[in-house]
Protein backbone atom coordinates (compact mmCIF):
# COMPACT_ATOMS: atom_id res chain seq x y z
CA UNK A 1 0.00 0.00 0.00
CA UNK A 2 2.44 2.55 0.53
CA UNK A 3 4.95 1.53 -2.50
CA UNK A 4 1.48 2.04 -4.59
CA UNK A 5 0.64 6.02 -2.60
CA UNK A 6 4.35 6.60 -3.43
CA UNK A 7 4.27 5.45 -6.92
CA UNK A 8 1.27 8.14 -7.47
CA UNK A 9 3.03 10.66 -5.42
CA UNK A 10 6.22 10.33 -7.38
CA UNK A 11 3.67 10.45 -11.06
CA UNK A 12 2.27 13.14 -9.59
CA UNK A 13 5.44 14.99 -9.18
CA UNK A 14 6.33 14.22 -12.99
CA UNK A 15 3.28 15.46 -14.13
CA UNK A 16 3.99 18.84 -11.99
CA UNK A 17 7.29 18.87 -13.55
CA UNK A 18 6.54 18.45 -17.42
CA UNK A 19 3.69 21.08 -16.84
CA UNK A 20 6.03 23.60 -15.11
CA UNK A 21 8.95 22.64 -17.58
CA UNK A 22 6.66 23.19 -20.92
CA UNK A 23 5.20 26.54 -19.55
CA UNK A 24 8.79 27.98 -18.99
CA UNK A 25 10.12 26.95 -22.55
CA UNK A 26 6.84 28.86 -23.76
CA UNK A 27 7.87 31.52 -21.55
CA UNK A 28 11.39 31.91 -23.13
CA UNK A 29 10.08 31.41 -26.73
CA UNK A 30 8.04 34.45 -25.84
CA UNK A 31 10.74 36.42 -24.01
CA UNK A 32 12.38 35.81 -27.54
CA UNK A 33 9.52 37.11 -29.89
CA UNK A 34 9.50 40.36 -27.93
CA UNK A 35 13.41 40.77 -28.44
CA UNK A 36 12.37 40.37 -31.97
CA UNK A 37 9.65 42.52 -32.24
CA UNK A 38 11.60 45.35 -30.26
CA UNK A 39 14.14 44.70 -32.93
CA UNK A 40 11.05 46.02 -35.52
CA UNK A 41 10.57 48.99 -32.61
CA UNK A 42 13.77 49.91 -33.12
CA UNK A 43 14.11 49.74 -36.89
CA UNK A 44 11.38 51.38 -37.94
CA UNK A 45 12.24 54.32 -34.92
CA UNK A 46 8.99 53.53 -33.45
CA UNK A 47 10.45 53.52 -29.59
CA UNK A 48 8.96 57.32 -28.99
CA UNK A 49 5.14 55.97 -31.08
CA UNK A 50 3.55 56.19 -27.53
CA UNK A 51 5.55 59.07 -25.47
CA UNK A 52 4.33 57.96 -21.78
CA UNK A 53 3.83 54.62 -19.99
CA UNK A 54 2.26 52.26 -19.32
CA UNK A 55 -0.79 54.36 -20.90
CA UNK A 56 -0.42 55.86 -24.94
CA UNK A 57 -0.83 59.13 -25.10
CA UNK A 58 -2.80 58.90 -21.68
CA UNK A 59 -5.11 56.24 -23.02
CA UNK A 60 -5.14 52.04 -23.06
CA UNK A 61 -5.95 52.33 -26.63
CA UNK A 62 -4.29 54.88 -28.60
CA UNK A 63 -5.71 57.15 -30.83
CA UNK A 64 -5.60 56.42 -34.78
CA UNK A 65 -5.07 59.95 -36.16
CA UNK A 66 -3.72 63.10 -34.34
CA UNK A 67 -7.16 65.00 -34.69
CA UNK A 68 -7.89 62.97 -31.78
CA UNK A 69 -5.12 64.84 -29.84
CA UNK A 70 -5.03 68.51 -28.01
CA UNK A 71 -2.85 71.05 -30.06
CA UNK A 72 -0.29 71.03 -27.44
CA UNK A 73 0.20 67.23 -26.86
CA UNK A 74 3.42 68.00 -27.43
CA UNK A 75 4.08 69.96 -24.76
CA UNK A 76 2.09 67.78 -22.63
CA UNK A 77 3.72 64.75 -22.90
CA UNK A 78 7.16 66.79 -22.92
CA UNK A 79 6.72 68.01 -19.92
CA UNK A 80 5.51 64.56 -18.56
CA UNK A 81 8.80 63.08 -19.42
CA UNK A 82 10.81 65.62 -17.86
CA UNK A 83 8.57 65.15 -14.55
CA UNK A 84 9.59 61.72 -14.26
CA UNK A 85 12.98 62.48 -15.46
CA UNK A 86 13.70 64.62 -12.37
CA UNK A 87 12.46 61.62 -10.45
CA UNK A 88 14.90 59.39 -11.94
CA UNK A 89 17.56 61.61 -11.59
CA UNK A 90 17.33 61.90 -8.00
CA UNK A 91 17.63 58.08 -7.15
CA UNK A 92 20.86 57.75 -9.81
CA UNK A 93 22.15 60.84 -7.26
CA UNK A 94 20.67 58.98 -4.24
CA UNK A 95 22.77 55.61 -4.91
CA UNK A 96 26.22 57.51 -6.17
CA UNK A 97 25.42 57.64 -10.28
CA UNK A 98 26.40 60.88 -10.69
CA UNK A 99 28.09 61.42 -13.87
CA UNK A 100 24.75 59.71 -15.29
CA UNK A 101 22.29 61.70 -13.60
CA UNK A 102 23.97 64.58 -15.22
CA UNK A 103 23.82 63.35 -18.31
CA UNK A 104 19.94 63.08 -17.74
CA UNK A 105 19.90 66.70 -16.87
CA UNK A 106 21.88 68.48 -19.78
CA UNK A 107 20.53 66.43 -22.04
CA UNK A 108 18.50 68.56 -24.36
CA UNK A 109 17.70 66.05 -27.04
CA UNK A 110 15.71 64.15 -24.88
CA UNK A 111 12.93 66.88 -24.37
CA UNK A 112 12.40 66.57 -28.03
CA UNK A 113 8.68 65.77 -28.69
CA UNK A 114 8.43 63.59 -31.71
CA UNK A 115 5.16 64.07 -33.93
CA UNK A 116 2.39 62.54 -33.49
CA UNK A 117 2.49 58.62 -36.26
CA UNK A 118 -0.14 56.34 -36.48
CA UNK A 119 2.09 53.40 -37.43
CA UNK A 120 4.70 54.15 -35.26
CA UNK A 121 2.25 53.89 -32.98
CA UNK A 122 0.39 51.09 -33.20
CA UNK A 123 4.06 49.58 -33.42
CA UNK A 124 5.17 50.46 -30.08
CA UNK A 125 1.53 49.94 -28.99
CA UNK A 126 1.76 46.26 -29.76
CA UNK A 127 5.15 46.03 -28.66
CA UNK A 128 3.86 46.62 -25.07
CA UNK A 129 0.88 44.47 -25.37
CA UNK A 130 3.51 41.93 -26.09
CA UNK A 131 5.33 42.51 -22.97
CA UNK A 132 2.38 42.30 -20.73
CA UNK A 133 1.41 38.91 -22.28
CA UNK A 134 5.03 37.92 -21.04
CA UNK A 135 4.13 39.37 -17.77
CA UNK A 136 1.41 37.09 -17.46
CA UNK A 137 3.44 34.07 -18.94
CA UNK A 138 6.05 34.66 -16.10
CA UNK A 139 3.28 34.70 -13.28
CA UNK A 140 1.79 31.29 -14.65
CA UNK A 141 5.52 30.09 -14.55
CA UNK A 142 5.68 31.28 -10.96
CA UNK A 143 2.56 29.60 -10.06
CA UNK A 144 3.41 26.12 -11.85
CA UNK A 145 7.05 26.23 -10.09
CA UNK A 146 5.16 26.12 -6.46
CA UNK A 147 4.15 22.59 -6.10
CA UNK A 148 8.00 21.63 -7.28
CA UNK A 149 8.97 23.59 -3.68
CA UNK A 150 9.14 19.94 -2.49
CA UNK A 151 11.45 18.48 -4.91
CA UNK A 152 13.53 21.23 -5.43
CA UNK A 153 13.26 24.34 -3.67
CA UNK A 154 15.00 26.76 -6.18
CA UNK A 155 12.78 26.26 -8.63
CA UNK A 156 9.99 28.51 -7.03
CA UNK A 157 12.55 30.84 -5.47
CA UNK A 158 14.25 31.82 -8.84
CA UNK A 159 10.91 32.03 -10.84
CA UNK A 160 9.88 34.36 -8.35
CA UNK A 161 13.01 36.28 -8.89
CA UNK A 162 12.70 36.28 -12.46
CA UNK A 163 8.73 37.54 -11.73
CA UNK A 164 10.35 40.57 -9.96
CA UNK A 165 13.02 41.59 -12.68
CA UNK A 166 10.29 41.35 -14.97
CA UNK A 167 8.55 44.04 -13.35
CA UNK A 168 11.69 45.93 -12.97
CA UNK A 169 12.19 45.70 -16.81
CA UNK A 170 8.57 47.16 -17.13
CA UNK A 171 10.01 50.04 -14.72
CA UNK A 172 13.15 50.03 -16.92
CA UNK A 173 11.10 50.39 -20.32
CA UNK A 174 9.27 53.45 -18.97
CA UNK A 175 12.40 54.78 -18.22
CA UNK A 176 13.56 54.26 -21.82
CA UNK A 177 10.59 55.77 -22.78
CA UNK A 178 10.80 58.81 -20.80
CA UNK A 179 14.27 59.37 -21.42
CA UNK A 180 13.69 59.80 -25.34
CA UNK A 181 15.96 56.00 -25.35
CA UNK A 182 18.94 57.04 -23.68
CA UNK A 183 21.66 54.90 -25.54
CA UNK A 184 22.93 53.17 -22.88
CA UNK A 185 19.60 52.73 -20.80
CA UNK A 186 18.58 50.77 -23.76
CA UNK A 187 21.51 48.88 -23.39
CA UNK A 188 20.65 48.12 -19.45
CA UNK A 189 17.18 47.26 -21.21
CA UNK A 190 18.56 44.26 -23.58
CA UNK A 191 20.61 42.94 -20.60
CA UNK A 192 18.09 42.70 -18.34
CA UNK A 193 16.32 40.65 -20.86
CA UNK A 194 19.23 38.60 -21.92
CA UNK A 195 19.11 37.88 -17.87
CA UNK A 196 15.10 37.12 -17.74
CA UNK A 197 15.97 34.80 -20.50
CA UNK A 198 18.84 33.12 -18.48
CA UNK A 199 16.97 32.53 -15.56
CA UNK A 200 14.15 30.99 -16.79
CA UNK A 201 16.54 28.20 -19.26
CA UNK A 202 18.45 27.72 -16.09
CA UNK A 203 14.98 26.14 -14.20
CA UNK A 204 13.69 24.67 -17.12
CA UNK A 205 17.17 22.88 -17.08
CA UNK A 206 16.93 22.42 -13.76
CA UNK A 207 13.66 21.13 -13.95
CA UNK A 208 14.81 18.65 -16.86
CA UNK A 209 17.00 16.98 -14.78
CA UNK A 210 14.44 16.19 -11.52
CA UNK A 211 12.74 14.15 -14.24
CA UNK A 212 15.96 12.76 -16.44
CA UNK A 213 19.12 11.26 -15.04
CA UNK A 214 22.31 13.00 -16.44
CA UNK A 215 24.52 10.70 -18.43
CA UNK A 216 27.75 10.27 -19.78
CA UNK A 217 28.22 13.28 -23.56
CA UNK A 218 31.62 13.84 -23.46
CA UNK A 219 35.34 13.42 -22.16
CA UNK A 220 36.19 17.13 -21.94
CA UNK A 221 33.59 18.63 -20.34
CA UNK A 222 36.05 21.26 -18.09
CA UNK A 223 37.82 22.14 -20.94
CA UNK A 224 34.66 22.75 -23.28
CA UNK A 225 32.89 24.49 -20.63
CA UNK A 226 35.84 27.02 -20.17
CA UNK A 227 36.44 27.55 -23.69
CA UNK A 228 32.62 28.24 -24.08
CA UNK A 229 32.80 30.53 -21.37
CA UNK A 230 35.12 32.49 -23.05
CA UNK A 231 32.71 32.26 -25.95
CA UNK A 232 30.27 33.72 -23.74
CA UNK A 233 31.99 36.23 -22.53
CA UNK A 234 32.90 37.57 -25.69
CA UNK A 235 29.50 37.32 -27.28
CA UNK A 236 27.74 39.62 -23.92
CA UNK A 237 30.83 42.08 -25.17
CA UNK A 238 29.35 41.80 -28.98
CA UNK A 239 25.65 43.33 -28.19
CA UNK A 240 27.49 46.02 -25.87
CA UNK A 241 29.24 47.12 -29.01
CA UNK A 242 26.74 46.47 -30.87
CA UNK A 243 24.59 48.69 -29.13
CA UNK A 244 26.30 51.49 -29.16
CA UNK A 245 27.61 50.89 -32.88
CA UNK A 246 23.56 51.46 -33.18
CA UNK A 247 23.35 54.20 -31.16
CA UNK A 248 25.91 55.77 -34.01
CA UNK A 249 23.52 54.76 -36.96
CA UNK A 250 20.75 56.44 -35.34
CA UNK A 251 22.78 59.40 -34.94
CA UNK A 252 23.66 59.41 -38.93
CA UNK A 253 20.12 58.49 -39.62
CA UNK A 254 18.79 61.65 -38.31
CA UNK A 255 21.79 63.43 -39.49
CA UNK A 256 20.69 62.56 -43.38
CA UNK A 257 17.04 63.05 -42.44
CA UNK A 258 16.65 58.91 -42.66
CA UNK A 259 17.38 58.98 -45.99
CA UNK A 260 20.58 58.06 -48.57
CA UNK A 261 20.80 54.63 -46.11
CA UNK A 262 24.12 53.43 -48.73
CA UNK A 263 25.43 56.51 -46.90
CA UNK A 264 25.29 55.76 -43.19
CA UNK A 265 28.29 53.42 -43.04
CA UNK A 266 30.81 55.00 -44.08
CA UNK A 267 30.13 57.76 -41.26
CA UNK A 268 30.44 55.21 -38.58
CA UNK A 269 33.77 55.31 -36.28
CA UNK A 270 35.70 52.88 -34.81
CA UNK A 271 32.86 50.88 -32.51
CA UNK A 272 31.84 49.65 -36.42
CA UNK A 273 35.18 48.35 -37.30
CA UNK A 274 35.87 46.72 -34.18
CA UNK A 275 32.03 44.95 -34.14
CA UNK A 276 32.78 43.84 -37.82
CA UNK A 277 36.42 42.81 -37.16
CA UNK A 278 35.18 41.02 -33.70
CA UNK A 279 32.74 38.68 -35.06
CA UNK A 280 35.91 36.82 -36.49
CA UNK A 281 37.02 36.26 -33.13
CA UNK A 282 34.11 35.15 -31.93
CA UNK A 283 33.57 33.00 -34.72
CA UNK A 284 37.00 31.55 -34.55
CA UNK A 285 35.87 30.39 -30.59
CA UNK A 286 33.04 28.65 -31.57
CA UNK A 287 34.28 26.63 -34.48
CA UNK A 288 36.96 25.40 -32.16
CA UNK A 289 34.32 24.63 -29.51
CA UNK A 290 32.75 22.84 -32.02
CA UNK A 291 35.43 20.72 -33.22
CA UNK A 292 36.47 19.45 -29.75
CA UNK A 293 33.08 19.11 -29.44
CA UNK A 294 32.65 16.60 -32.51
CA UNK A 295 36.23 14.62 -31.54
CA UNK A 296 35.71 14.42 -27.71
CA UNK A 297 31.65 13.73 -27.45
CA UNK A 298 29.04 11.18 -27.97
CA UNK A 299 27.33 11.75 -31.42
CA UNK A 300 23.32 12.16 -30.88
CA UNK A 301 24.03 13.37 -27.65
CA UNK A 302 22.64 16.71 -26.19
CA UNK A 303 25.87 18.67 -26.23
CA UNK A 304 26.78 17.42 -29.79
CA UNK A 305 23.24 18.76 -30.92
CA UNK A 306 23.44 22.17 -29.64
CA UNK A 307 26.55 23.19 -30.36
CA UNK A 308 25.64 22.12 -34.09
CA UNK A 309 23.00 24.24 -33.67
CA UNK A 310 25.32 27.44 -31.72
CA UNK A 311 27.63 27.78 -34.66
CA UNK A 312 24.66 27.57 -37.62
CA UNK A 313 22.91 30.33 -35.42
CA UNK A 314 26.36 31.99 -35.33
CA UNK A 315 26.75 32.13 -39.20
CA UNK A 316 23.32 33.08 -39.69
CA UNK A 317 24.11 36.19 -37.10
CA UNK A 318 27.54 36.92 -38.94
CA UNK A 319 26.07 37.07 -42.38
CA UNK A 320 23.08 39.01 -41.54
CA UNK A 321 25.61 41.44 -39.98
CA UNK A 322 27.60 41.46 -43.32
CA UNK A 323 24.33 42.16 -45.02
CA UNK A 324 23.68 45.38 -43.01
CA UNK A 325 26.74 46.29 -43.62
CA UNK A 326 27.60 45.88 -47.24
CA UNK A 327 24.05 46.35 -48.40
CA UNK A 328 23.14 50.14 -47.15
CA UNK A 329 21.73 48.51 -43.69
CA UNK A 330 17.90 46.92 -44.86
CA UNK A 331 15.69 47.58 -41.83
CA UNK A 332 14.46 43.79 -42.03
CA UNK A 333 17.77 42.66 -41.52
CA UNK A 334 17.91 44.74 -37.78
CA UNK A 335 15.42 42.81 -35.72
CA UNK A 336 17.19 39.69 -37.30
CA UNK A 337 20.41 40.45 -36.55
CA UNK A 338 19.35 41.36 -32.55
CA UNK A 339 17.32 37.86 -32.55
CA UNK A 340 20.07 35.08 -33.49
CA UNK A 341 22.09 37.79 -31.13
CA UNK A 342 20.53 37.15 -28.44
CA UNK A 343 19.60 33.62 -29.13
CA UNK A 344 23.16 32.92 -29.38
CA UNK A 345 23.21 34.01 -25.61
CA UNK A 346 20.65 31.13 -24.38
CA UNK A 347 21.92 28.33 -26.66
CA UNK A 348 25.86 29.07 -24.77
CA UNK A 349 23.50 29.28 -21.83
CA UNK A 350 22.27 25.98 -22.23
CA UNK A 351 25.44 24.14 -23.22
CA UNK A 352 27.07 25.71 -19.77
CA UNK A 353 24.56 24.25 -17.81
CA UNK A 354 24.63 20.95 -19.69
CA UNK A 355 28.52 20.42 -19.56
CA UNK A 356 28.20 21.82 -15.69
CA UNK A 357 26.07 18.75 -15.68
CA UNK A 358 28.95 16.44 -17.23
CA UNK A 359 31.57 18.16 -14.83
CA UNK A 360 29.46 17.17 -12.14
CA UNK A 361 29.59 13.62 -13.34
CA UNK A 362 32.69 13.18 -13.34
CA UNK A 363 33.41 14.73 -10.45
CA UNK A 364 31.01 12.05 -8.38
CA UNK A 365 32.35 9.06 -10.60
CA UNK A 366 35.65 9.89 -9.10
CA UNK A 367 34.82 9.84 -5.92
CA UNK A 368 33.21 6.82 -6.37
CA UNK A 369 36.41 5.22 -7.63
CA UNK A 370 37.92 6.34 -4.19
CA UNK A 371 35.68 5.09 -2.15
Amino acid sequence: MKRHCWSLMNQKHLNQISSFRRISLVTVIAVYFLIFVGGIVRSTGSGMGCPDWPKCFGSWVPPTSESQLPKNYQEIYAAKRVEKNDRFVAQLESLGFNEKADQIKNDKSILVEQPFNAVKTWIEYVNRLIGVAIGMLVILTVWRSLPLFAVDKSIPVISILTLVLVIFQGWIGSIVVSTNLLPWMITVHMMLALLIVGLLLFIHQKAYKLKYPVFHQTEKSSFLYNLLMLGLVLMLGQIVLGTEVREQVDMVAVEFGNMVRGEWIAQLGLEFLIHRSYSLLILGVHVLFFVKVYQHSIRRAGIYKWSQILVLVLLVEIVSGVGMAYFAIPAFLQPIHLLFGSLIIGIQFVLLMQLNSQKNLKLVSVRNEHS
